[in-house]
């Protein structure tokens, strides 16, 4: 009888091993089916016979059937028994011998064109806690939410329908009245409310107006360096992006022979008031070159102001838009750097022409922004709370900044160069010669995380070749007593042989 049993299956279980038992009677069989040892056909023991010739309880073994013929290693017949199926799943039959064994090569499915220049574009947002020296995140420590709460509640408390069913695409209208109220005030622009667009963040305002006003294959220049979003939010779009460097006076328009041929250039996107990453502010010189190249090539102007309202010397810059006389630039702001990173809310301002087109094109698409957050967000500006937390946080993040900047003299010398910047929340630390001839910046930044220290390299915001190293480093999300003790870990980690 012995002998009978182990013909029909040899198999084993070990009691008290860490796998269940019902796993390790699946896991034989299994093999005994792929390594051939059970042929197509066959007709395996009933559970009782082979609960008995186990040692283990038939429950377990039905388990273990069970899940067998679930996945298609043997198949059941009422009356009959269990047998291994006499057509296995295609993947089962490149097993034998317990290995699975590479059928014959086919090319792999890549992606398309697009999805990889999408992939070589990304750019992969540092989503830690903040800290010393986290870039592009506010200090929400300083953020009012226990005032925030309760203008949240007051307007869930009697909340319109609309909001039930986000059916405004171009936005929660008090909120857009808002908006328009306050950079009317403070970037000295000319518009009405049903010209703001509310979106999600500056990458969809870019490719939703990209999408609206520009052709596939139609170019436009891009900062470099310069945020790669941007890049990623374009190529979505299906435009190609074009790389225009920048130097201290921000963008320079390309001459004709810079432009590509056959292929035209219908956009500039641009961060005029406080160049991203480097900090530069465009000339009115450059301004005025701008617009006149966008009237005259009938292009168009992104003017993405992502932070002008931390400027410590003076009053904001006014905006590009107050400029332009021909409905030509595009405006696009965002709430992420002055409230919280999470709110993930920004607007666009549009010439009134395109109100129209926009808000249709906006409604088309699924991914509206939030209309939960919208009210509360309207009365937090309309009631004066905006503007309050802006001065507030304006003269923190000043004073934060004199911090890393004395900091960085007494013990970065030699290492990194830092320079004041009147606006922003984070300064361009550049390798010293030095340092650069012991490191890259990525090998710099990877010291910097050793010694929990976070930094962005400047190199990642570059499409092309990489004219200079550096550490952006932010200040704004740093507490007050992390700044000197953040600089002597850098320091000691970039001093380090």
């Amino acid at each position: 009888m012995r002998a009978r049993r182990e013909a029909l299956v040899a198999i084993g279980v070990e009691a008290g091993a860490a796998e269940p038992l019902h796993r390790q009677v699946y896991g034989e069989l299994r093999g005994a089916i792929l390594g051939g040892r059970l042929k197509p056909g066959a007709r395996l023991p009933s559970s009782r016979a082979l609960a008995d010739e186990l040692g283990v309880s038939r429950n377990t073994v039905l388990s273990a059937f069970e899940q067998l013929a679930g996945e298609g290693y043997i198949e059941t017949r009422r009356g009959s028994g269990s047998y291994v199926p006499s057509v296995l799943p295609e993947e089962l039959l490149s097993f034998r011998g317990g290995v699975l064994r590479p059928k014959a090569k086919t090319p792999k499915p890549v992606s398309s064109k697009r999805g990889l220049a999408l992939a070589e574009s990304a750019y992969v947002r540092d989503l830690g806690p903040g800290g010393a020296f986290s870039v592009g995140l506010p200090d929400c420590r300083e953020f009012p939410f226990a005032l925030w709460a309760r203008i949240l509640g007051k307007g869930w408390r009697h909340p319109s329908p609309a909001l039930f069913s986000g059916s405004e695409p171009g936005g929660h209208m008090p909120l857009r009245a808002a908006i328009a109220d306050y950079v009317r005030g403070v970037r000295g622009m000319r518009l009405l409310a049903e010209q703001v667009i509310v979106v999600a963040g500056i990458r969809p305002a870019v490719e939703l107006a990209a999408r609206v006003l520009l052709d596939p294959g139609d170019g436009a220049w891009v900062e470099e360096p310069g945020f790669p979003g941007i890049r990623a939010a374009l190529i979505a779009a299906d435009v190609v992006p074009l790389s225009v460097p920048v130097d201290a006076e921000g963008i320079a328009i390309p001459g004709p022979a810079a432009t590509p041929a056959g292929r035209p250039v219908r956009l500039a996107c641009v961060t005029p008031s406080h160049q991203y990453p480097l900090g530069a502010v465009m000339s009115l010189a450059r301004r005025l070159d701008l617009l006149a190249w966008a009237a005259a090539a009938g292009a168009w102007i992104i003017e993405d102001d992502y932070d002008s309202e931390f400027r410590y010397a003076g009053r904001p810059l006014a905006a590009l838009q107050s400029l332009d006389e021909q409905g030509r630039v595009i405006y696009a702001g965002n709430f992420s750097k002055v409230m919280f990173q999470s709110l993930r809310l920004g607007y666009l301002v549009v010439p009134e022409h395109l109100v129209e087109t926009f808000v249709k094109v906006r409604g088309g698409i699924e991914d509206l922004p939030s209309s939960v957050v919208q009210p509360a967000v309207a009365e937090f500006i309309a009631s004066g709370h905006f503007a309050a937390h802006i001065r507030r946080m304006r003269k923190r993040y000043a004073a934060r900044q004199a911090m890393l900047l004395a900091a960085a003299e007494r013990y970065l010398g030699g290492l990194l160069e830092l320079a004041p910047d009147p606006t922003g929340l984070h300064l361009v630390a550049y390798l010293t010669p030095e340092l650069a001839r012991r490191m890259s910046d990525l090998t710099a930044v990877e010291r910097a995380r050793a010694a929990n220290v976070r930094a962005l390299p400047l190199s990642r915001y570059y499409a092309g070749p990489k004219r200079r190293q550096g550490l952006l480093l932010g200040y704004a999300a740093a507490a007050d007593s992390e700044v000197r003790p953040a600089v002597q870990r850098l320091a000691a980690a970039l001093r380090a042989e």
